[in-house]
Parts: C-alpha cells; structure tokens; sequence
C-alpha cells in the first residue's frame, strides 16, 4: 500500500464532493505516532510518524502536505504538493498559510461524544485554530472513506467469518472429549486450543480469545491467565469469544459463542440465551426492515432496539455495554457504532461499513450470555456473517452432567 495506490483520483473526487455539500474547504488529516488510524487508512502512508504531519485535502486543487524534512519518504508517489518544515516555527507558519480562513474537517468530537472519532490530540486543536482555521467534525468523511470495506477485505472477512464458526463449534467438541477422557478443561487451555486451531487455518489475531465459564461469562471483557487458571466446570455456561482475520492488517470477523457444559441447561439459562438472541435478531429485523423501505438508519438506532427487548425482559440493568461496535482495519473501528448507551452515535450505516451485533445480559457472580455475529452493509441491504449464526446454546452431552 502506498499513497499513490490509495489516495486516488476517484478517492479525492469522493471528498471533494463531500466537502461541497457541506460547505467546507477542506479535510485536514494529521498523524504522529499512529495516534491517528483514520489518516493512515486514507492516505496510505507507510511507516511509523515520528514527526508530525498534516495533509489537506481541499475542496478544490492539489492536496498539500506539511511534512518534516527527514519523513519525506513517507509521501512518495503524494499527488499533490508537499510543503518540508524542520523547527516548529517553520511548522507553524506553514500552517497558517495553509490554513487562515479556512473552515477544515479533522478527527474531533465535540465533548469527545463519539471517543472512536476523537483522534486528533486537544494541544493540536488548538495549533489549527491558531492558524486561523475553524474546525469542524470528520464524521461523514470517516463514515464514508475511512470504514469501508474493500472488495479484499470482504473476501477475506468472510473466509474468517466460516473460520471462526467452525473453531468455535469444534473447541466446545473439544471440551467435551476432554471430559469423557477423564480430565478437566480449563479456560486457558482452551483459549489456547482456539489459537492454535487459528494458526492452522492461517487466521491471525491481535489478542488472544476470551474463555469465560460460569461467574467468569458476566465479565464482558474477562481475560484467562496462565498463572491464575480455572477449571471448566460441569453445569455452567461457558463462552467464547474470538476474533481474527487473514491477515493482520485486514478486516477481521469477531464472534461470540455459548454452551451449557452438560445435557440440560437450567430454565432461567435457556431465558436469558432466548432474550439475548432475540435482542441480536430484533436489531437485524430493524436494519433490514427499514433499509427495504429506504429510510437511513443510524448506529443508535439499532442499539435502541436491542436495548428494549433486554429492558422487557426485565434485564435492562445487565446489560452494561453497547450493542455493537464498528470493524474496519481496527476490530474496533472508526466507523459508526450500535450505540446510544456508552455515547449517542447518530451517524448513519452506510453500504460499505461493517460492524458486530452483540447483545448480552451479564449475571454478577452467577453467569453471563453474549452472542455476537458481524454485519457488513451492501447497497442492496445488509448481509450477516458467519452464515448460520447460532440460534441454540450448544449442549455438550457430558457423562455427570
């Protein structure tokens, strides 16, 4: 990837339709020590940013770039003119013949209320403004040019997608045969079965899964250790929950899935399993009913529909996070979230974004349930990964149990 395969003519027409309807001169990007994921997706910038740099995208003539002296090559192939500063005088006054007058789109959330928008540090904020530029929010540009998924990304997300599926379906397989061969389970072992599982099917991960069992399932973001493990225990639940692509640096898939480790699951298990599921399905119901009838449909929306059918149940109180989160190069990407919970995120989902859907109703010190499936949007409406998200919770028929 470089700048010249990335920020393209058809790309830099996309933004400057983008700026002309909503009146603004241009997209200002900056990055310094990857703080910002969004200009290095836009831009394609190889290497780490050890100096600060910025790039306008206006909404007429050449791009611009302000660029230190000895990161030059960073911008080979830049279609555009690339303005060298060294000392921080020369960075600022490049900056205000750039900027003077100007009102510029940058990674900013007014009272940080979108966090995954939030990526241009404040001390920056204020040199802009000090330029003399007005700065307002990248969030449509980001929506649109940062989130989406390439053709490549979408091939490789589904190959991870069925991956997944069948790892996790096989590593609940695996729990059991351990059991029938007399041992006991344990979350890290598991976890790490699951890895090695990946690695053999040439799926790459930036963290390890999760493995929660009984108590250890209502931590949303519960972690094994090694040195700490736990016995995988009869007569509880037991989640997992992983993520991986074919790549590193690629779209990833991301899953949750449940089992009950024994034949028959309790009443008030198998109720909390068909709220979170219903919950799941009710939000794709509403994504795919409103997008037939050709309304937009918003991150917070969906979130608002997970959300009530948990708070009739009678669990809203458990249900302590948002309902989903964007995926692009970051498993938690800049794109619009299901989430009117954590923060409002009114932005819109837009054919080309991807995103999880995972509900869950978390039990303190009893048990938790999740289930997490991914969704990427078409024009022609959204499509749900894996194929045959899990509908019941895997019984795994344990002699004892």
């Amino acid at each position: 990837m470089s700048v010249a395969t990335v920020l393209t003519p058809e790309v830099l027409e996309q933004v400057r339709v983008l700026l002309a309807k909503q009146r603004i001169d241009g997209w200002l990007l900056f990055d310094f020590h990857g703080l910002n994921p969004v200009a290095t997706r836009v831009l394609g910038v190889g290497g780490l940013a050890t100096r600060r740099l910025f790039v306008l995208l206006p909404a007429a003539g050449r791009p611009i770039a302000v660029a230190h002296r000895i990161e030059l090559g960073r911008l080979d192939g830049f279609p555009g003119e690339i303005r060298p500063y060294a000392s921080w005088r020369e960075l600022e006054r490049e900056l205000s013949r750039l900027l003077a007058g100007k009102t510029v789109a940058m990674e900013y959330s007014p009272k940080d209320a979108v966090p995954y928008l939030d990526r241009v540090p404040a001390g920056v904020l204020e040199l802009v403004r000090a330029s003399g530029a007005k700065v307002v929010s990248s969030s449509d540009f980001v929506t649109d040019l940062a989130a989406k998924w390439s053709p490549e990304e979408l091939a490789g997300h589904r190959k991870a997608a069925a991956s997944l599926k069948a790892i996790a379906l096989a590593a609940f397989e695996h729990v059991r045969t351990e059991f029938v061969a007399g041992r006991t389970p344990t979350e890290y072992g598991v976890q790490q079965w699951v890895l090695e599982a990946m690695a053999r099917d040439g799926l790459f991960t930036n963290d390890p899964p999760i493995v929660g069992t009984g108590a250890n399932a209502a931590n949303p973001h519960y972690e094994p250790k090694k040195d700490a493990d736990v016995a995988v225990r009869k007569g509880e639940v037991l989640l997992i929950d992983l993520w991986g692509g074919v790549r590193v640096d690629t779209v990833y898939a991301d899953q949750t899935w449940m089992a009950f480790v024994g034949r028959t699951p309790p009443d008030e298990v198998v109720r909390v399993w068909k709220v979170v599921c219903d919950a799941r399905d009710q939000a794709v119901a509403v994504l795919r009913d409103r997008w037939r009838e050709g309304w937009s449909v918003k991150g917070a929306d969906l979130d608002d529909a997970a959300r009530k059918v948990i708070s009739a149940a009678g669990f809203g109180e458990y249900f302590v996070h948002r309902t989903g989160h964007s995926i692009d190069k970051e498993l938690h990407g800049s794109g619009p979230h299901l989430d009117n919970y954590e923060t409002h995120d009114d932005r819109v989902l837009a054919p080309g974004v991807g995103f999880s859907v995972e509900p869950g109703i978390y039990l303190p010190g009893r048990f938790g349930v999740r289930s997490e499936i991914n969704v990427v949007m078409h024009a022609e409406g959204p499509e749900v990964t894996p194929e045959g998200p899990q509908q019941d919770l895997v019984c795994l028929d344990i002699p004892g149990a």
